[in-house]
């Protein structure tokens, strides 16, 4: 009996390990034959899933990147590039992942040990697309194939799929180094896009420069710009990102691979399979990437990209990308100003960084902070025996200021943060979340105003403390809120200087509050200040308010 158990047991445990073991990927013994041991024979009918690389020429070294689509889920997978005059042999190079958490390495042992030389899921999660960065290794055949083994399910898969092959050779040619960008000729021969202005990329590393002419029906693009990573630029319909068609040079230790791309939303971009890009040419020099090519007006070998006989906006971005993958963008893209046909007569465009929407943001919440937030407060602060007796609309207008004037700021901030989510996505870091939570603050006010209780009840105190406590930790948060706010990189706000204006009026707030509560208080009403009245100090605020705001709004 007992030997049955621990038969039974063992033939358990061997099953688990070999079932769990597909499941995590762990497929090195299927490294060879790249076929899993399921028991069941590989598909034989079209297959829907695709592999793609971005380049197809490498070096020793480089780093291609290899997508695995599919236009149906998949669970697992098995990758690898090998002699595309030797299928049967072993797995060369190595691979770096992407995403660890869809992806691993795996050691395959053929004739000798090679880590990461191949690579397979690391769960059966379903998935449409994964994305690995494959190393040339120093030793490696003129032409390289990559392979890969898909699961659509357990006993559903596709064998072997034959992906790209590619060469050794240059990923594209370098220009000549008397080849050089140049602002001479725009407005004239080329249509330009130019940041900042009237800037000479000949002579000028911090200039972003974007040119283009027609020649028959091919138009010669010029792209230049200080980037760590890439720079790129997209047409398209709209102000928006989203549904364009974009253009990449991205450099990769020292080389540039030029790239056709289409963007849906904000995800990764999707690089082109077909060639549509003739006469390529780069140059990486003083932190500068350039980069220039040519395409067809139409090019209905590859349909997602645009006709140039049409009209678009320019997006001209840069960023930092790392084995050949780009990052997201940490400024906001320099976007032309109006729209035109790519065709088009030539001309000088103008454009910006900060979205018109972002600019009536920060002047609308400037306003709402500086007099509605703060003049409310300060009326039911130190107003109170003004207005003793005198009542506006059945309340004392002290109240009723007050009552009002966060009513205001209330639905200002409400407005401009809608306009600030609709604008910023979600690259504005923590700014729209501490101006939520103001204005949640500021909501809760003027309710508990309304529900107060008596100033003779025994409750009061509660409401007193709770009014006070709210609206103390309302203005905090909004200060800090603001902070956050001028940095936002696509407002372009000249620092340090915004950070020393916002900053000397805080101390100013705080000044004129600490003087209005000891004048309050009896404490510097004698002598030199006997005839320094409230009011007074509440001019002196308002105008000194009024200049810090035009200074905000105008630089």
């Amino acid at each position: 009996m007992w030997n049955l158990q621990t038969a039974l047991a063992i033939l358990g445990t061997l099953c688990l390990t070999s079932i769990s073991g597909y499941k995590n990927g762990k497929v090195e013994k299927s490294c060879e034959s790249m076929m899993p041991e399921h028991h069941s024979q590989p598909n034989t009918t079209a297959s829907p899933y695709t592999l793609t690389v971005n380049a197809s020429k490498f070096s020793p070294g480089d780093n291609i990147r290899v997508t695995l689509s599919g236009s149906e889920h998949f669970e697992g997978f098995l990758i690898q590039a090998r002699d595309a005059t030797n299928l049967d042999g072993p797995a060369i190079g190595s691979f770096t992942l992407v995403d660890p958490e869809i992806s691993q390495r795996l050691t395959c042992n053929s004739i000798e040990v090679r880590i990461g030389s191949a690579v397979s899921h690391t769960s059966n999660a379903k998935k449409t697309e994964i994305q690995v960065i494959w190393k040339a290794p120093s030793k490696a055949p003129p032409t390289v194939q990559f392979l890969a083994t898909v699961l659509a399910h357990y006993k559903i898969f596709w064998l072997k799929l034959p992906g790209p092959v590619i060469s050794q050779g240059d990923v594209t040619p370098a220009p000549s180094q008397s080849t050089t960008f140049t602002s001479e000729g725009c407005g004239t021969s080329k249509s330009c896009l130019i940041d900042p202005v009237s800037c000479n990329p000949s002579v000028d590393t911090n200039c972003f420069f974007l040119s283009y002419s027609t020649l028959g029906q091919t138009v010669s693009f010029e792209l230049s710009g200080p980037a760590q990573g890439y720079v790129s630029f997209a047409l398209s319909k709209d102000k928006w990102m989203g549904d364009d068609d974009a253009y990449l040079c991205i450099n990769d230790e020292g080389r540039v691979s030029v790239e056709a791309a289409h963007t849906t939303g904000r995800t990764y971009p999707e690089v082109s399979s077909k060639s549509v890009l003739t006469d390529v040419g780069w140059r990486v020099s003083d932190g500068v990437i350039q980069c220039k090519f040519s395409r067809s007006i139409y090019t209905p070998q590859d349909p997602v990209r645009f006709s140039l006989n049409n009209s678009y906006y320019l997006f001209v971005a840069h960023g930092t990308a790392e084995y050949g993958m780009i990052h997201r963008h940490t400024w906001q893209p320099l976007i032309s100003s109006h729209h035109q046909i790519i065709t088009g007569p030539p001309e000088i465009l103008t454009g910006s960084r900060s979205p018109l929407l972002m600019k009536y943001h920060g002047a609308l919440m400037l306003i709402a902070w500086m007099l509605a937030g703060s003049t409310g407060k300060l009326m039911a602060a130190y107003f109170k025996p003004d207005w003793p007796e005198q009542t506006l609309f059945g309340q004392k207008i002290w109240f009723q200021v007050c009552f009002y004037t966060v009513r205001v700021y209330i639905n200002v901030v409400y407005t401009v943060m809608l306009l600030f989510q609709l604008m910023s996505g979600s690259e504005a870091g923590a700014h729209p979340y501490l101006g939520c939570t103001v204005m949640i603050l500021a909501f809760c006010q003027p309710i508990m105003a309304a529900f107060r209780p008596a100033p003779d009840s025994s409750r009061r105190w509660i409401f007193n403390w709770l009014h006070w406590g709210v609206g103390n930790a309302a203005e905090i948060i909004a200060v800090v809120s603001m902070f956050f706010g001028i940095r936002q990189q696509s407002l372009l706000l000249p620092y340090p200087w915004t950070t020393g204006v916002l900053s000397a009026f805080v101390v100013w707030t705080i000044v004129l509050k600490l003087v209005l509560k000891l004048h309050k208080h009896d404490v510097i009403r004698k002598g030199l200040y006997q005839q320094f009245e409230v009011k007074n100090i509440l001019l002196i605020y308002l105008f000194l308010t009024s200049i810090q705001l035009s200074v905000q709004m105008f630089m």
